[in-house]
């Protein structure tokens, strides 16, 4: 027996079609003989700002969480009109680390510092793009550190990029270890916007839909303890150490080899486009210490960029490691100090643990 179905579109919508998903409308009202039914698709899908409600945290600190995520927001739509605008040249100028900035590293950190000026929870400010910590008039009790857009010399070739982000009590100092981290989270600017984040326990993905609100699409990340996917930058073979070289050779030798089983190489070249894979579904992320960087300590970034990955990591099942130590166990000397970084599928990261334990 049939019935009539309609479609209730959000305001402005132009592209309207027979067979647009009814996850598109608004709401939708169903009709068939005599009988009538309501549904709104949203109401049975659960928004950021609730589930942060919903969660067993200090609401001043939940409100750090929705100013990051409102930040990424704004981000994401600066992004999508970038090549239009023009705006994924370089910057002229460089950062603290003497990197080469792009104009949307910039613009994203402005974004974020105009954000965190509004939130009298927040107090301190590190950025990627910052020679300096930032002391907020604000007297909150939180201190954020941001790279504000990470992955950016990929935005050219509209590769995914992201903004990574670390929440740690600013009455306790700028130098503390990634366990005193009270959340953590990234946005993952690609196909779609993602925000996954975590207060510890366990982590959760959203994603943003087209009226700009943020919908709860995975609860309860669960990296797979075993993988078959590495990524690492095989470019850098020739500066590698003996355990990095000796753990890829065993992964390259696939089947014939110790691991028995076949490996795929993935390298985006955004750690959080590498990342997010990973805590999809699963793999090991691996940027370690190797003759050149090594008189740095490393690549990666450990307050900004190494903490909060390996917070969300562990969060969701997995592991980390600098090769000798948790990445969650090191106590920075410095707000940009950095290291080595391997995580991923902990049984992954036992095997080059165990590498390192040869040494």
């Amino acid at each position: 027996m049939g019935g009539i179905i309609w479609c209730v579109l959000p305001p402005h919508t132009m592209d309207f079609s027979p067979l647009m998903p009814k996850s598109d409308c608004v709401a939708v009202w169903y009709s068939e003989s005599g009988r009538n039914s309501f549904h709104n698709p949203r109401a049975i899908m659960t928004i950021l700002s609730d589930w942060l409600a919903a969660q067993s945290v200090d609401p001043k600190l939940t409100s750090v969480m929705m100013t990051m995520a409102n930040a990424s927001i704004e981000i994401a739509a600066v992004l999508r009109h970038a090549a239009i605008t023009g705006q994924t040249r370089l910057a002229g100028h460089t950062n603290v680390q003497g990197e080469a900035q792009k104009a949307l590293d910039v613009i994203s950190n402005d974004i974020i510092a105009n954000h965190i000026e509004k939130n009298p929870e927040i107090s301190i400010l590190v950025s990627e793009e910052l020679n300096e910590a930032v002391h907020i008039k604000n007297q909150g009790a939180y201190l954020v550190a941001t790279d504000p857009l990470d992955g950016s010399s990929n935005l050219d070739v509209n590769v995914t990029v992201g903004t990574i982000f670390s929440i740690l009590d600013a009455r306790k100092g700028l130098l503390q270890p990634g366990s005193a981290q009270l959340g953590a989270g990234y946005a993952a600017y690609g196909p779609a916007t993602s925000l996954v984040i975590t207060f510890g326990p366990s982590a959760a993905a959203f994603t943003l839909d087209d009226q700009g609100v943020f919908v709860l699409t995975a609860e309860k990340l669960n990296i797979p303890v075993a993988s078959a996917e590495y990524a690492i930058n095989m470019a850098r073979e020739r500066l590698w150490d003996a355990a990095t070289m000796g753990y890829v050779a065993e992964n390259v030798a696939g089947e014939t080899g110790p691991a028995g089983k076949r490996y795929n190489m993935r390298w985006v070249g955004s750690m959080v486009a590498d990342v997010h894979r990973i805590l999809m579904r699963g793999g090991i992320f691996m940027y370690p210490l190797d003759s050149e960087n090594a008189a740095k300590g490393g690549r990666l970034r450990l307050l900004y960029e190494g903490n909060p990955m390996a917070l969300l990591v562990a969060a969701a099942g997995g592991r980390s490691t600098t090769g000798r130590q948790s990445v969650l166990d090191v106590v920075p000397t410095n707000i940009h100090q950095r290291v080595p970084v391997v995580l991923g599928s902990a049984d992954e990261v036992k095997r080059v643990e165990a590498w390192y334990g040869r040494e």
